[in-house]
Formats: structure tokens, sequence, C-alpha cells
């Protein structure tokens, strides 16, 4: 695909999902403004990221750290904002911390500690915490009650700024039956809030093929990889001029 052609398809992709979290506010009496879209670019190449940026996207997910340092080297706008959104190793928190601008996906008490450990020169860095919301073995992330249990621990890790909760529901062909699962992580939100008196504004819940239902329970935050990027089309390919405009 021609660089050409892929930037009016992102710009058409971009201007679909504005009218989609537009219509979703309007239902529940939201502004869209309250509602951050986050292009997922992973497997997706720099000239892709680009055609996003150019589109009006300032936020991008990549879920691993390998991956985003290698394209990292060609997106030097400081105006993005980069979240990590896969699921963290142990080993390498030390270098998500120095790459990334939030972690969108601390799963477990353990990583939080390893994260927390790995902030140095930083005050604090920005977090959500991701929550299991199903009983499926498979998935990973807080139980509903380890992560009440163990909120005040979270609290007290000096560099961890928890900024809201992240799930992923499970599949559905129709999105509405995901509607239960991000109720649920909005109720648990609230609890908190209560219970710990912290501010929680981000809920980040909400793919490609369920985000408008997301919007409509209280999403703050959307992940779109597909929806704005089209499908996936293997390993990313990286320019050979490292010092070429970044998104």
């Amino acid at each position: 695909m021609s660089i050409s052609v892929l930037q009016e398809t992102i710009n058409a992709n971009f201007l679909r999902i504005n009218e989609c979290i537009a219509r979703a506010c309007a239902l529940v009496g939201r502004h869209p403004s309250e509602v951050t879209l986050i292009g997922v670019s992973k497997t997706h190449p720099v000239e892709a990221i680009r055609a996003a940026y150019a589109a009006g996207v300032r936020h991008f997910g990549e879920n691993r750290v390998q991956e985003y340092e290698q394209k990292s080297l060609h997106l030097k706008d400081e105006r993005t904002t980069w979240h990590f959104i896969g699921h963290l190793q142990s080993n390498k928190a030390l270098k998500a911390v120095q790459l990334f601008h939030m972690i969108d996906s601390v799963h477990s008490l353990d990583i939080a500690l390893k994260i927390d450990r790995a902030v140095e020169g930083i005050t604090r860095i920005p977090i959500l915490l991701e929550v299991r919301m199903d009983e499926a073995v498979t998935k990973t992330g807080f139980d509903i009650d380890a992560i009440q249990d163990g909120f005040e621990i979270l609290m007290a890790m000096p560099h961890l700024d928890i900024r809201g909760l992240m799930c992923i529901p499970p599949y559905f062909e129709d999105a509405d039956q995901s509607r239960v699962y991000f109720r649920g992580l909005r109720n648990l939100r609230d609890t908190l809030v209560r219970r710990f008196e912290i501010p929680l504004p981000t809920l980040s819940m909400g793919m490609s093929h369920d985000f408008e239902v997301a919007i409509e329970e209280g999403s703050t935050e959307v992940r779109l990889g597909t929806a704005l990027f089209g499908a996936r089309q293997g390993a990313p390919r990286f320019p050979h001029n490292a010092n070429s405009a970044g998104a």
C-alpha cells in the first residue's frame, strides 16, 4: 500500500471512529472529549503510526517492549503519549519505565513493585491496574477481591501514580454481551474511590469490536487497533533513515 493510500485509509478510519465515539457519548449524555483514543500500533509499521499521527491520533499503545524500542528510534515527536498495554514481564520493567509514558496493564502486586523499584529520576509513573473480570484462568490481572485487599499496598508504593483500572472482557460476536463486564469494572472503580478516597478517573475498556458499548458504560480510554489501522500485516518494518521525522 502506498503512503498516500495508507494516509487516506487511516484518515477515513479516524473520522469514522470519532463519529462512533460521538454517537455513543450522545446516547448517555457524555461529551466526546471525555474519551481518549489509543491507537494500538503493535505489529504495524512506523509509516502507519505517522499516518495516524497526521490524522490526529496523539496516544498510541504497544504491547511488546522490544518492538516499541525499535520503533521509538524513528518516532521522536514529543507531543505523542506512549502507553504500554501488554503483559509486562518482570525483567522488562526497567526498560518499560524508560520507554513509555504510562503503563496501562499492571496485573499484579509483584509487577507493581518491580515498576516502583525501576523508577529512577522520575517522581512517579502513571499506571492502570488490570482487573480480570471473568473466570478464565488464562487471563492475567488482579482478581476483584485481590485488588481490594491489596489496594493499600499499591497506594503505599511511592513511585506509582494510580490513575484507574483496565479490563479485557471475553470476546463476543454481540458486543452488548460485554456490557456486564464494563459495568462491573466501573462499579469496582466507584467502590475503590469511596473506600480509599482516591480519584481514579481512567477506565480503559473497549476495543475495536466493542468500544461503543464500553463508552456507554463509562470508558474514558478505548484501545483501537484494527478499527484504526486495519488488519495486522505481520512483523513491523522500520525505515532505513533513523533521523526521519516521527509521529
